[in-house]
This record gives structure tokens, C-alpha cells and sequence, in this order.
């Protein structure tokens, strides 16, 4: 495949999550949609300012929550370091997050501090323990926004894409189903930005690399989700995951998006029918629904994201980096461009980065 359209993938993965992010900075977390609408109307097209009332009260439209500051802070370390470097980034975490929190929700940089955050600054600052015994059993998706990034930068080593997903994850996040979701989400992310689509074959191909030892999750079944038959040669493959269930969903997702049978009208009631909530099993299923309905459409997958409600936050900026995988960067529309806050600064970002990972292409 061309370097410049698999660096326009990686880019357009990178921006798609930014852009998600602010997209829903104002009209985060109304369960309430008829409340919703009243303050933003029938449909969200751009970028709003938040209530004052309101989470992130007082930012503007097209800034950064934040899930968007920390991916930020992902991308730097990694284009830094030329990748993954765990040190680098808890010093980041350490030296530059950290002194902006106070350990209460509705405080810090992005008007808004994530329960996994501030239980992560609590264990860190105020109890002085080290990294690696900081995690606390969130169940949302707050690692999953940062690992983008990571996804990104090491799409074309699987192998290497999993343990680092894995590594920083756990920094905040031990759950071990939410480990295996978010470690599967970036395994997606990663096929799409190598140039898969993202329909029905994805879970296959996933399985495949369980199968060759690249992914770690446990599997026992053969060729295509086959029973192994008594006495069979291949033997189980152990992973550190216990089930594979969280590659196998992703394909589930995509082809109901594309079956003629099953129809979410409008695609924003995605939301209701997986769940408006924060959780992970809410989340991902909407954003492999809506990046596969719109595989071509950067603009409906990441409005429609938005406009479901709920967790509209984490539920835009996942499709964000779906969706942009899938039409590059050069098939986002400017004007989400535009209105992004420090938009030359993260694209400049986003470009180093994906050309460090084309470099080993």
C-alpha cells in the first residue's frame, strides 16, 4: 500500500478522535435528549460552547476535554520517543497532568477529571505508591481515548501495539474485561489504519493474529470459530486474556450496520439501543456500528456520535478515530478543522507521528 495513504490513515485516525472529542464538549452527557435538544437543537452540527450550568462550564466551542488533552499528551510522548516509552509518559503524567487536579470531578484542565484519573492521583500524589499500582476498576473508557494514539503509532506491529495498549491501560484501568476491550478496540483501529475495512471480516482477521501468537487472547476453537475436533494437533492458544469474545464483536456490530434486516433509524439511536451510559460494553459496540454504516462519511459517523447523547464524549471521539482511519484525513472536512483549537499544533503532531509509524511500513 503507498506510504502517503497510509500516513493520510493514520493522521485522519489521529484528528478524527480530536475532532470527536470537541465536537461533543458542550452537549456532553444529557440523558435527557429532549433536554438535549433544547439547548442545542434538533441537530448538532459543529462545534458548541458548553452551559455554564453545565460540565466543562466556561470552555469554549472547539476546545479540548480532558480525554483530548491526555491524547494530546500521548501523541508527545510518543512522537519524542519514536514510540512507546512507559517512562516518558508517567514523568508527563507525574510533572505536567497531575499538578493541574485536585482529586475532585469537576476541577482541572478540561473542565472534567474521570473517576480513573482522579483515583489514579489520589494512589499517586497523596499516597506516594509508584506506578504500576495505581489502576482502579473504572469501567469506562478513559484509557481507550490516550490509546489511541498508541494504536496509531504501532498499527503495523500488532504484537508491539497490544503490549503497549496493555501497559499504559493498566496505569489507570485493571479491570481485566476492560483491559480486553480496550486492547481489542485498538487492535481494530490498527487494522483500519493498515487499510482494512471495517465490516464483517474484521473479528476474522483479529482471530487470525490470536491464532499466530500477535494478539494476546485465549482461543480454543479452530479455523472459523469451529469446534476443535478430539485428539486435534493444534493445541489451545493461552493468552493473557481469557476469552477472544472481545475481537468478535466488532464484526457483529459492523454487519448489522450493513444488514437490510436491521435498521437504526436515524443512526444516532445508536445510543439507545447499545446504551447512552460510560461503560466500555456501551461504547464500543456504537462506535463499531457507526464506523461501519458510514465507512465513507467521516461527517455522519462522528455527528451521529454526537447526537445520540449520553457518553456522546467517549462515544464521537472512538468513532472519530474509526471513521477517520477509514476516510483518511484527506476526507475530513476542513471546516472541523478550522474550528479546532490549536489546529496546526495537533496536526503538526499528528503528522510527525504517523510518519514515524510509516517508517517501518
Amino acid at each position: 500500500m503507498p506510504s502517503l495513504d497510509l500516513q493520510d490513515r493514520a493522521a485522519g485516525a489521529l484528528m478524527g478522535a480530536f475532532i470527536g472529542d470537541a465536537l461533543a464538549l458542550g452537549p456532553h452527557w444529557y440523558y435527557d435528549l429532549a433536554a438535549m435538544r433544547a439547548d442545542y437543537g434538533d441537530w448538532i452540527s459543529g462545534y458548541t460552547d458548553p452551559r455554564p450550568e453545565r460540565y466543562h462550564g466556561g470552555m469554549k466551542a472547539g476546545q479540548a476535554s480532558q480525554a483530548g488533552i491526555l491524547m494530546a499528551l500521548t501523541v508527545d510522548s510518543l512522537v519524542s520517543q519514536g514510540g512507546y516509552d512507559e517512562a516518558d509518559f508517567c514523568r508527563r503524567l507525574d510533572e505536567d497532568f497531575f499538578p493541574q487536579i485536585d482529586g475532585t470531578p469537576m476541577a482541572g484542565p478540561g473542565g472534567y477529571t474521570s473517576q480513573s484519573m482522579r483515583e489514579a492521583w489520589r494512589k499517586r500524589v497523596l499516597e506516594g505508591l509508584p506506578w504500576g499500582r495505581c489502576a482502579g476498576n473504572a469501567d469506562t473508557t478513559e484509557a481507550a481515548e490516550r490509546i489511541i494514539a498508541i494504536a496509531v503509532r504501532h498499527a503495523l506491529r500488532p504484537e508491539r501495539l497490544a503490549d503497549a495498549v496493555t501497559r499504559n491501560t493498566l496505569l489507570t484501568q485493571n479491570d481485566g474485561t476492560v483491559v480486553a476491550m480496550t486492547v481489542a478496540f485498538a487492535a481494530v483501529l490498527g487494522l483500519l489504519v493498515e487499510g482494512q475495512p471495517m465490516d464483517g471480516k474484521v473479528s476474522g482477521l483479529l482471530m487470525a493474529r490470536v491464532k499466530s501468537g500477535l494478539l494476546p487472547f485465549h482461543t480454543v476453537t479452530s479455523g472459523r470459530l469451529q469446534a476443535p475436533r478430539p485428539g486435534e494437533a493444534e493445541a489451545p492458544v493461552a493468552g493473557r486474556f481469557p476469552s477472544p469474545d472481545a475481537l468478535l464483536g466488532p464484526s457483529s456490530m459492523a454487519l448489522a450496520a450493513t444488514d437490510p434486516g436491521i435498521r437504526i433509524e436515524p443512526a444516532w439511536k445508536v445510543s439507545t439501543v447499545y446504551g447512552m451510559p460510560c461503560a466500555v460494553y456501551h461504547q464500543f459496540p456504537a462506535a463499531y456500528y457507526l464506523a461501519a454504516r458510514f465507512p465513507d462519511d467521516f461527517e455522519s459517523a462522528v455527528l451521529h456520535a454526537v447526537n445520540g447523547g449520553g457518553q456522546n464524549l467517549a462515544r464521537a471521539m472512538l468513532t472519530g478515530a474509526l471513521a477517520g482511519a477509514q476516510t483518511g484525513l484527506s476526507g475530513i472536512p476542513q471546516r472541523f478543522i478550522d474550528g479546532l483549537e490549536n489546529a496546526a499544533g495537533l496536526l503538526e503532531q499528528a503528522r510527525r507521528l504517523a510518519d514515524q509509524m510509516a517508517a517501518e511500513a
